[in-house]
This record gives C-alpha cells, sequence and structure tokens, in this order.
C-alpha cells in the first residue's frame, strides 16, 4: 500500500523558491498533501503518475514531482502549452543542479489536444490550476479525456468564491458547485487559507534568511499546524477565503 509523509512547510520551502515564489507556495504544497495522504494511503503505491496540465501562473506544481520521486513512481507530465513544459524542464533541472532527484526522469509530452492521451495509462493524474484555463464549455471534455486513461485523479483549481483572491492573483476560478457537477459522489472541498495576503514579495536576502533562520523556523511550524486546523472551519468561511477548491476520483 502507499505510505507518504506530511513534508513541513520549511522542506518544502526551497522547492517553492526553485520555481520563483514563495512560503504561500509551500503552504499550498502543505494543504494539498493533507488532503491527498489519506486518500493515497488507502490505494496501493501507484507504478505510473499523469501530470494532467501544469499551472497557468504560479509555479509548475513540483510537489506532484517530490510525490512521484518519493513513491519512485514513473512521471508524465502532458501539457498542450510549450511555454509551461519549458518552464517546469527549467524548475527540474534548478533542483536537480542542487544535488536533488537526481534519479527522476519525467516524460514530457506536449500534446494539440488531452484526447491525444488515448491509449496510455496511469494509475493515478493530479493536475493544479489548469482547469481554470479551459472555456467552461471544454472542461467536460478535459475531464473525460483524463478519466479514460487513469484509475485515480486529484484535481485542485482557484477557488471562484474567493474573488479578493483570484483579483490578485489574476487567474480565473472553478466554482466547487462545477466541480462536484463535474465529479458526482467524489469527495470535493476547499483547502488553502494562509494566514496572510497573497503577493507578498521578499528580497533575495529575506528569502535566504527564511531558509536559515530561528524565528522563521518557527513560524513556518507554526503555519503547518494552521494548515492542518483548516478542515474544523465553517464551510461559510472556507468558501470565503480558500484559495483552492478540489476533488478526489477514484
Amino acid at each position: 500500500m502507499t505510505s507518504i509523509a506530511i513534508p513541513t512547510i520549511k522542506t518544502l520551502y526551497p522547492l517553492a523558491l526553485a520555481e520563483g515564489e514563495g512560503v504561500g507556495t509551500a503552504y499550498e504544497y502543505v494543504a494539498k498533501r493533507l488532503v491527498l495522504r489519506p486518500w493515497l494511503n488507502k490505494q496501493p503505491t501507484p507504478k505510473h503518475i499523469l501530470l494532467a496540465g501544469l499551472p497557468q501562473k504560479y509555479g509548475s506544481s513540483l510537489d506532484f514531482f517530490l510525490l512521484a520521486h518519493e513513491l519512485g513512481a514513473q512521471l508524465t507530465i502532458a501539457e498542450t502549452d510549450p511555454a509551461l513544459l519549458a518552464k517546469a524542464e527549467r524548475a527540474l533541472k534548478n533542483i536537480q543542479q542542487k544535488g536533488q532527484w537526481r534519479t527522476l526522469r519525467p516524460r514530457w509530452q506536449l500534446l494539440n489536444s488531452w484526447s491525444d492521451l488515448g491509449g496510455q495509462q496511469f494509475e493515478v493524474a493530479f493536475c493544479s490550476e489548469v482547469l481554470q484555463r479551459l472555456p467552461q464549455a471544454e472542461r467536460p471534455s478535459y475531464v473525460q479525456a483524463i478519466q479514460q486513461v487513469v484509475g485515480r485523479w486529484a484535481l485542485f483549481c482557484p477557488n471562484a468564491d474567493n474573488a479578493a483572491h483570484l483579483n490578485l492573483s489574476g487567474l480565473g476560478g472553478v466554482g466547487l458547485a462545477e466541480v462536484q457537477a463535474l465529479f458526482p459522489q467524489c469527495p470535493a472541498h476547499y483547502i488553502d487559507m494562509p494566514p496572510f495576503p497573497p503577493g507578498i514579495t521578499r528580497t533575495d536576502s529575506q528569502r535566504e534568511q527564511a531558509t536559515s533562520g530561528t524565528a522563521e523556523a518557527i513560524a513556518m511550524w507554526g503555519l503547518g499546524y494552521y494548515a492542518r486546523a483548516e478542515k474544523w472551519l465553517p464551510t461559510a468561511v472556507r468558501r470565503r477565503y480558500a484559495h483552492i477548491v478540489y476533488a478526489l476520483w477514484g
């Protein structure tokens, strides 16, 4: 059976830096792992993982690269936008040049359409910040194309009900009701509610201090426990303030 751990925000922070992001991305990665751990740990360890698209704007989903590395799985990254593939390749190269994930050799697939995935098979798929890129009328066909080649799928999207975050991020959003309609009778909810506003910028020296400073380590430790407490907040609060909606299919 699968057995995955919950990394700390401090250990994930260097990944976020490699993507050009910051502590908010590291917090997001912990929030997603908290959802994924009980879901994945009920299933056999996957040998083939599909990354069904890359984030539109923020980072390159290196948390899913990390998960594939931890599980020793073959990772396939499929994408219709060559610029996003190139961005992810640069982020992975940045990590590997620092001596990490040397054994991770993803398969990169540039698709004309998502239906081009046909004929392949993966135990599990992940995606984050992808569905909102598509026109609403095309979203069902994207979902169907991925479901035809995977046994399970965890999908994460910007929360359309958090207008303030969408305005700051410049992203479109997907509502929980739409996610539930696309993935009927599947677990779906809100996550990722960091207790600080998005878009905070830091200098290189401040970023370096955050990777080694004691005060920053304590703050990140506290953020990890805050992330674990999100699920106890009322749904109305999570609907308004969560950055992400998710669904777990299969």
